[in-house]
């Protein structure tokens, strides 16, 4: 991990670079674009064509695209539902039972954040709080399995009322279908429909339908760049959680901190990707040196040495800066998906926290607990996008709808202010429309 000292050179370190990086095209992708289309593309372009085919070809697109792009034979698109229960039965139940337990405690955490319909019948309006008739999920695949993805998108979802509720996971290469433990979370969490598909055109075939697939109302969930770019560019046709990029951790801690947990937490978070991003702001010197120390030797012990290697090497950042204050500064301009409050008297800091998409206090209440169903959902924006965007949850799939119903008195009393405004405006038949109402009593 890159080590900067000071707030000035760690603000600087840290907000380098920072976004989504959308406009920029990996070699792969453009590889991938002329293998598909016989002309090499940047991303967008590419995205959209994907897009396009899934919309006028279906599904004959969808298992073409997807044979030449991952090599996978698709040849049922929609899972069957005893495919779903077998993989539910066939799962450890071990595994079964902690993600039963998962589901209910986010079940739980999203059923208190349920909004309540309210009226003012005095001053002539309320408020109805209504969900989205359909929705999905994306639910990556390829080099991990997360069915607890499954579980934080799905269950909110249906907490909030939603009719129907899908999900899209790449499926094997051997049978086509995604991992038993995605279909056992989709059977736990109620899942309507489970497609066998990744990608953009994943997201496509959920836009706009096709034969199998039926077209969602949002679409939400994380994905790789085929998949943020796909959900910017049908954004407008369908609603959107967020555009998310490469998780990320902030641990922030003062000399109380225990290292060894530290480490622990920052290794969690790089063996996700090579592009996670482990990050520690700390006002001791001492305690950053061993953390270091201990990432070194404890990063060999992991399955995922060599994606969380890269992580730490490539994306990880180790901030001193001289007070708590200027921890606090510098984690609220960088606004992480993950905050963890390593730090004496951590909940006095919480007020003080503006820009993070879920905040961890102390040495307990660790990331990792919020991957796995502490009760928020764990998805959560990324790349800044924490500074005007919340994590997923119920308000993903509820609409408000406001009510207005006045009295005559008052709609007479609010009439000349209202044509005042409008004629301002150069809208005289806004006015009129309200003048004469005037003019009939």
């Amino acid at each position: 991990m890159k080590t900067v000292i000071g707030f000035k050179n760690s603000l600087e370190e840290l907000l380098s670079g920072r976004g989504l990086g959308l406009d920029t095209t990996p070699e792969w992708v453009s590889r991938s674009a002329e293998a598909v289309f016989g002309e090499r593309m940047d991303i967008v372009p590419y995205v959209q064509r994907i897009i396009d085919g899934v919309k006028s070809e279906g599904d004959s697109f969808l298992r073409s695209v997807t044979h030449q792009i991952e090599d996978i034979p698709l040849q049922q698109i929609e899972v069957d539902k005893e495919s779903i229960r077998n993989a539910y039965e066939r799962i450890h139940k071990d595994l079964r039972l902690s993600l039963e337990i998962s589901a209910s405690r986010v079940k739980e955490f999203q059923k208190k954040c349920l909004p309540q319909n309210w009226e003012d019948r005095d001053s002539g309006y309320s408020v109805n709080f209504v969900p989205v008739e359909s929705a999905a999920a994306y639910v990556p695949g390829g080099t991990a399995r997360y069915p607890s993805t499954v579980l934080m998108t799905a269950v909110p979802a249906k907490v909030a009322g939603v009719d129907r509720f899908s999900i899209a996971c790449p499926g094997s290469r051997e049978d086509g279908l995604p991992p038993d433990s995605v279909l056992a979370a989709a059977y736990i969490s109620k899942v309507d429909k489970v497609y066998s598909l990744g990608g953009a055109q994943a997201i496509a075939a959920l836009a706009y339908g096709t034969e199998s697939v039926v077209k969602s109302d949002v679409i939400c969930g994380p994905g790789n760049i085929f998949v943020t770019v796909a959900k910017k560019l049908v954004y407008g046709d369908v609603g959107i959680d967020g555009l998310y990029g490469p998780t990320e951790t902030v641990i922030l801690a003062d000399e109380t901190a225990n290292p060894t947990l530290c480490a622990a937490d920052l290794l969690a978070q790089a063996e996700h990707d090579p592009l996670a991003k482990p990050v520690l702001i700390t006002t001791s010197e001492t305690l950053a040196r061993e953390i270091k120390s201990q990432l070194s030797t404890r990063v060999l012990n992991l399955d995922r040495v060599d994606i969380a290697k890269a992580s730490l090497n490539n994306q990880g950042v180790i901030a001193i800066v001289d007070s708590i204050a200027d921890a606090v500064e510098l984690s609220n301009a960088f606004a992480p998906e993950h905050l963890s409050l390593s730090v004496r008297n951590a909940t006095s800091i919480v007020p003080e926290i503006r820009n993070a998409g879920m905040v961890f206090l102390g040495e307990y209440s660790h990331e990792v607990l919020g991957d796995y169903g502490v009760g928020p959902s764990h998805v959560m924006p990324t790349a800044g996008t924490a500074k005007f965007n919340s994590g997923l949850g119920i308000h993903t799939f509820i609409k408000n709808i406001p009510v207005v119903n006045i009295s005559i008195e008052s709609a007479l009393e609010m009439t000349p202010h209202a044509s005042i405004i409008a004629r301002e405006e150069g809208l005289t038949g806004h006015a009129e429309a309200a003048e004469i109402r005037q003019e009939l009593l």
